[in-house]
């Protein structure tokens, strides 16, 4: 891992997606929010906590927008870059779509970040954007205590095919792309009691899967066994799944050895290695959640870990699981994996070992 001069994640107070709003302060905020009623093309807005706004054009074309930004997760200010990209562009994958174009969002500290670096952070988004096949076309820069990038996205999306977290069927099984632990790794490389070999390998496997993008959303789209789709970010996969729920009005039991998990990441948790924002994650929902007798404090700090780029999470007929892992796996996500299944009750998830 590079060396700089000034670490980016030391002039930040926190990193990635575990920068966001708890659910439950998010939710209070929220909900003085004016209906949007009086604007019927406007598919998708903020009434299930969706991943990103949908608005129709005409019977072919949907508008998908998304905003994403955060501070620092990692010290390389190309890796920076690069992870905020795919998390912003995660959004329109997630609900379908494919992206078009973005707008750089950049707010850095004058006079504590040489210039050299701020061009790393941009020419890291860019290089994800030309990746997904979509410009730069603009963006905005402010002179900000903390340093912050991020993406605003567009994209398009056929009206008939746009999936949302609330689409999920009694009997849906769910699938999750990526592996758990982006939080608990970053939590261990902030803390500095990594030897060096262990070091570069978490950050290695830190940056390999919040760099990957999250195109499989659009083809995923497209199989009409597929009811509904979220990715999952910061509020973890407790918090995504319960937005799900809530937006299905259905509950879900999630297996926890079926949970694919980065590389090391158990033994990282159990030291234990955690972030301020699964502890608050936790707080603000775990009203909602049944945990087992038999799981530990450390399982159930993943269970609300933060992910920066997280996985897509997939609601799907038991006929397309197959359709569905192949999709993924073709796509490089490997440990792709079946964690549980959506079931008629209450919204809530149930978590057994």
């Amino acid at each position: 891992m590079t060396q700089f001069e000034t670490r980016l994640t030391e002039l930040a107070h926190g990193g990635g997606c575990g920068c966001k709003l708890s659910p439950a302060v998010l939710r209070e905020l929220l909900a003085g929010m004016p209906a949007a009623q009086a604007f019927p093309d406007l598919l998708v807005g903020i009434e299930t906590g969706d991943d990103a706004a949908v608005y129709r054009i005409n019977d072919e074309q949907a508008v998908v927008a998304t905003t994403d930004f955060f501070m620092p997760i990692v010290d390389d200010p190309f890796d920076f870059g690069r992870i905020a990209a795919a998390n912003a562009l995660s959004d329109v994958y997630a609900m379908g779509g494919r992206p078009i174009l973005a707008l750089a969002i950049l707010g850095m500290p004058l006079g504590k970040i040489a210039p050299e670096t701020v061009g790393r952070i941009l020419a890291g988004g860019a290089a994800v954007c030309a990746e997904a096949s979509i410009p730069v076309a603009g963006g905005h820069s402010i002179d900000s205590p903390e340093p912050i990038y991020g993406l605003a996205v567009i994209g398009l999306v056929r009206p008939d095919r746009v999936l949302r977290n609330s689409g999920a069927r009694p009997g849906d099984v769910l699938v999750l792309s990526k592996p758990l632990g982006v939080g608990v790794i970053s939590a261990a490389l902030k803390g500095g009691r990594l030897d060096a070999r262990h070091a570069r390998a978490a950050y290695t496997s830190l940056v390999d899967y919040t760099t990957r993008l999250n195109a499989v959303g659009h083809p995923l789209a497209q199989l009409p066994q597929v009811h509904a789709m979220t990715d999952v970010t910061g509020f973890g996969l407790l918090g995504h799944g319960l937005e799900m729920c809530r937006g299905s009005k259905l509950s879900a039991r999630i297996r926890f050895d079926a949970l694919p998990l980065l590389d090391g990441v158990a033994e990282l948790a159990r030291v234990p290695y955690r972030t301020g924002a699964a502890t608050r994650n936790w707080a603000s929902y775990g009203g909602e959640v049944a945990l087992a007798p038999g799981l530990e404090e450390w399982q159930r700090d993943l269970l609300c870990d933060p992910q920066t780029s997280g996985g897509l999470l997939v609601a799907v007929e038991p006929a397309g699981v197959t359709p569905v892992l192949e999709l993924m796996r073709s796509a490089g996500f490997g440990r792709a994996s079946v964690i549980g299944e959506m079931h008629d009750g209450t919204p809530g998830i149930e978590v057994v070992p």
